[in-house]
């Protein structure tokens, strides 16, 4: 059995409560709403076991995402299939974006080795 909603608990975007308004990403949002529709259990039920409010379920199955509710209905936009780009132009992104993701990685074993260490 596939762990739904522990992957949508983890990829849930938010802020601890009171520190304040909490953001979902788009693919979240869509993500909630095709299992609500696909799985056949209640709006409640899905909104506590994903850890958000009911509304909030209901306004992104609705379109609206909460913002300008007397507008007219709209879905959740998907992402935009993306022309197929230069090999060459892709591949120095690529290996830009290799570069930059070898940095970060690097910074963080440091943090890791950093804050691994007893205290003196």
């Amino acid at each position: 059995m596939v762990d739904t909603f522990g992957k949508l608990r983890r990829e849930r975007k938010g802020v601890e409560m009171g520190k304040g308004r909490r953001q979902f990403t788009d693919e979240f949002k869509r993500e909630a709403v095709g299992l609500l529709a696909s799985s056949g259990r209640p709006l409640i039920q899905i909104a506590s076991e994903l850890g958000i409010s009911p509304s909030m379920l209901r306004n992104w199955r609705n379109g609206s995402g909460g913002r300008d509710a007397g507008a007219a209905r709209r879905p959740i936009p998907a992402s935009a299939p993306h022309p197929a780009p230069d090999p060459a132009t892709e591949l120095s992104r690529l290996r830009r974006e290799n570069d930059r993701l070898r940095m970060e990685r690097d910074i963080l074993k440091k943090a890791v080795a950093i804050f691994s260490e007893p205290p003196r």
